[in-house]
């Protein structure tokens, strides 16, 4: 199978390198950025030069490409989206902003060819895991989502170092949430919701950010009593968010809010995945609560290094690829991440590093 991966970064560089570990995908890289497609040529990937915002160029990178996977920043996400439809290529992403997910739902129905938005970590890989357990029970009560990409080892005051995309980290901060409230769907603000809760030991905090569940919502409305996503951090990095993006106003002016960020926190390869997910509802007369609990860590593949972010979100793109390759899922139209069996993810060859 012929794959387009757009965007040379920490994630389409781990795409790219995960595919290109098998003979059932021929992979090349595309992006504008020189330096980005010269590290990538270093780690033997093919590239080629693509400006995303030129439709011509999107135009002639797709050309014969049986499917295309964005890894680029999600205000791109219609324009890449679009093209992939023209050039009746299969589209994949990892966008968990939902105004782009409505655009790609859209152009779904009339495509000829897959469109899978959301295919990461949250959204993604968490949506399977809430579908698996609400599929569970005869009646579903209480579904609570919880993922965190935190540190192994926090050393600030934020508890916290960048990981992966800064553009959606603020994103999630900032947007409108989605959850079920007593069966009725409702907006809740990002940054509230705080709970406090342990595993393994260690304690954690989360609270209310956009765009985790997908289109779980939806999926389930009618089916579930309460249904939630929240963000799992360090204790006290809530706190700290809040002021700068409340008191101190910078959600109104992101690309300062980034700045800062990407100044003051540094970026680390050493950190933890954490993936909870808890149902309680009545099977079989009883009121029971069944759990999925796993961590990831960074790990080398291929000679380097990558964190357990960037292994957890390729992979999850990467393992909706092969089984829309194997068939395994619908192969046209809209496909929905929940849509996807946990089984046949986790026993796939790239799933496998959800295993831990």
């Amino acid at each position: 199978m012929k794959v387009l991966v757009l965007g040379a970064g920490k994630i389409g560089s781990m795409i790219g390198t995960l595919l290109s570990e098998t003979e059932d995908f021929a992979v090349t890289i595309g992006d504008r950025d020189e330096a980005l497609l010269s590290r990538a040529e270093r780690a033997g990937l093919r590239v080629t030069r693509v400006d995303v915002e030129d439709p011509s160029s999107l135009r002639a990178a797709m050309a014969g490409q049986h499917a295309v996977l964005s890894a680029c920043p999600f205000t791109l996400t219609p324009a890449i989206a679009t093209a992939a439809v023209a050039a009746g290529a299969h589209y994949l992403d990892l966008t968990e902003d939902v105004a782009a997910t409505r655009k790609v739902k859209l152009l779904a129905e009339t495509a000829d060819t897959a469109l899978i938005p959301q295919c990461g970590l949250a959204p993604g890989f968490i949506s399977i895991v809430g579908h698996d357990l609400a599929r569970r029970f005869d009646e579903l009560h209480n579904l609570h989502l919880r993922v965190g990409a935190l540190p192994q080892y926090p050393t600030n005051a934020l508890k916290y170092n960048l990981t992966w995309s800064t553009d959606g980290l603020i994103n999630e901060y900032c947007n409108p949430c989605e959850a079920i409230i007593d069966g009725r769907q409702h907006e809740v603000m990002p940054l509230e919701g705080d709970e406090r809760f342990a595993l393994d030991g260690v304690d954690y905090e989360a609270f209310n950010t956009s765009g985790g569940l997908g289109s779980l919502c939806e999926t389930l409305a009618g089916k579930v009593r309460n249904l939630d996503y929240k963000t799992v951090r360090y204790p006290g990095h809530r706190d700290i968010v809040r002021l700068l993006i409340r008191d101190l106003r910078l959600g109104e002016r992101r690309h300062l809010l980034k700045d800062v960020l990407e100044t003051a926190v540094p970026l680390t390869l050493q950190d933890v995945v954490l993936v909870l997910a808890t149902a309680t509802g009545m099977q079989e007369g009883e009121l029971r609560q069944e759990t999925f609990a796993t961590k990831i860590y960074s790990k080398p593949i291929a000679g380097r290094s990558w964190s357990a972010i960037q292994v957890t979100t390729a992979a999850g793109i990467c393992a909706v690829l092969d089984l829309l390759r194997e068939g395994s899922i619908p192969q046209a139209g809209f496909i929905r991440q929940e849509q996807v069996p946990l089984d046949a993810f986790l026993n796939n060859r790239f799933g496998r590093h959800y295993r831990g």
